[in-house]
């Protein structure tokens, strides 16, 4: 039988353990909540602990967010470059990386918005940890859309910053959408982009280029 959360906290639970605890919750708050409105009460209710308790794992606030974003941002980075593979040019790579990230992410799902935070205050170790991640995250993606556009014949380097851009967006946008539809599993997601991506190309082979409509 699991514990009942309110004894979560209690004497006699192991120190790494306690600790564990504190961060899923920690994590769950953030992700739900965000930084700016997430409360150190109610993490440490969650646990059953007391906020003296959570402070002394811890310290500060800006001091938990960042142990919980370290292990999701590490997540979250290693995914994306195995999904890419060694050269980043690994066969079906758009729809390999979200099927990786929704994978990477099934069970807590909100770490997303943990790493994704638009809360954070403007200056630092929280956001300056984050942008980190965003920024090697970005240069994955700028050489993960710069490769799809050659295999279409497109060389102009404006179209994949743009794509970048859209990419990111996308991403981002899906997963809020899967967050809201807990009953879709990964590989339902994956399927469900497989099916927009086919969606959006065919529209896409209608739009002139400027000459003439293309079509396969």
């Amino acid at each position: 039988m699991a514990t009942p959360p309110s004894k979560a906290g209690t004497k006699g639970v192991p120190r790494q353990h306690r600790r564990q605890q504190m961060l899923e919750a920690a994590t769950e708050e953030f992700g739900t909540r965000g930084y700016a409105a997430a409360s150190l009460p109610a993490i440490a209710a969650r646990v059953g602990v007391t906020k003296t308790l959570l402070h002394q794992y811890f310290g500060t606030k800006e001091d938990l967010y960042v142990a919980c974003l370290v292990p999701v941002g590490d997540r979250i980075l290693a995914t994306i470059r195995t999904a890419m593979g060694p050269d980043g040019t690994a066969s079906h790579t758009p729809l390999r990386v979200l099927r990786a990230l929704f994978t990477a992410l099934e069970g807590q799902r909100e770490a997303w918005f943990v790493l994704y935070d638009t809360t954070l205050p403007p200056d630092g170790e929280a956001v300056r940890r984050a942008s980190e991640y965003w920024s090697a995250i970005d240069r994955l993606a700028a050489g993960g859309t710069a490769e799809l556009l050659r295999t279409t014949g497109s060389t102009d380097p404006l179209d994949a910053d743009a794509l970048k851009y859209v990419w990111r967006d996308l991403v981002a946008t899906l997963v809020r959408w899967w967050v809201k539809h807990p009953e879709q599993t990964p590989d339902a997601m994956t399927l469900r982009c497989a099916r927009l991506f086919a969606a959006a190309a065919g529209i896409a082979s209608e739009i002139p280029d400027g000459t003439a409509a293309t079509r396969p």
